[in-house]
């Protein structure tokens, strides 16, 4: 029997065959879900300022949710902890609610379906695709997890909260609340380095607070499934818009023994590998009990 030849797609055509195959809605689902969720995140923030109507009161740091719920950043907590100083109970409390949701629902589902900056790295990293750039520096994924350290350490010895000198994420959340300002450089830096220096070079090699919810969520319940391998036709286009592309190999392409769950706590639970997916390879499901094929949504 002659062997079946795959040709690959292009990468700035990612998702064309979907979009081709299955409908526009349904290559895009999850995306327009996800922009869904971050926009409607930043309006409830806005809603208090702009509307006296408080939703979320604070920022992407800190904020009350109905002035009731409070919820803080998991890792600027931990700053906090290691300078030696002990945060009010509430940012205990909020920074424990954080970690619960999110150990439970979904891996790094806060970079996927909340942090404003994946809006950034996003279209940072379709322009790359559709201007065919595909020269990247090859820094360690792991990297960020070194950076995480780091700041641990160092704000233990220095006795200050070093992230927040250069956060991009909070810088970004000021933005929306007070308009374009000095802070917005560092919007600007994190955009050029994806799109010129590092392909997903922010949340895919250095973002620490990324590193942050994937330690949180490594045991979470949702995952991505891979229904069913023999479907694949190597098209490649998961691999394209994925940003942790390392993360489908061994369910996509491993041994027959390997598990086909993405169990790698660096998925940030986009969705995008199954929006573009022609051949209905992957779903979302469980950790326990495999994969449920999303066909209404």
């Amino acid at each position: 029997m002659a062997e079946v030849k795959f040709t690959p797609n292009k990468p700035q055509h990612a998702g064309l065959e979907a979009r081709q195959k299955l409908g526009w809605w349904r290559a895009y689902r999850f995306l327009i879900l996800r922009r869904i969720s971050q926009l409607s995140i930043i309006l409830m923030f806005l809603s208090g300022p702009f509307w006296n109507v408080w939703i979320l009161k604070g920022n992407y740091s800190g904020s009350m949710l109905f002035d009731v719920i409070p919820m803080s950043d998991p890792l600027i907590t931990a700053e906090s902890l290691a300078t030696g100083y002990l945060p009010e109970w509430t940012t205990i409390l909020g920074a424990l609610i954080v970690v619960a949701f999110y150990a439970v629902v979904a891996s790094k589902a806060f970079c996927g379906w909340v942090c404003p900056m994946n809006m950034v790295t996003d279209t940072a990293a379709w322009l790359r695709r559709k201007l065919g750039i595909r020269q990247s520096a090859k820094i360690p994924r792991n990297l960020r997890y070194a950076i995480l350290a780091m700041i641990l350490v160092g704000s233990a010895i220095s006795g200050t909260l070093l992230w927040e000198w250069i956060n991009p994420v909070a810088a970004l959340g000021r933005v929306f609340v007070f308009g374009l300002g000095a802070t917005l450089w560092l919007v600007a830096v994190v955009f050029l380095f994806d799109l010129l220096i590092v392909e997903h070079g922010w949340c895919g090699h250095l973002c620490p607070i990324g590193a942050t919810y994937a330690l949180i969520g490594a045991k979470s319940v949702i995952k991505v499934n891979v229904v069913d391998r023999a479907r694949c036709d190597r098209c490649m286009d998961c691999y394209n818009v994925c940003p942790e592309p390392q993360v489908l190999r061994v369910p996509l392409h491993g041994k027959p023994e390997d598990s086909t769950i993405v169990l790698s706590k660096d998925c940030i639970s986009c969705g995008r590998c199954i929006d573009v997916c022609p051949e209905n390879v992957f779903a979302f499901g469980t950790r326990f009990q495999g994969s449920i094929e999303v066909k209404n949504v």
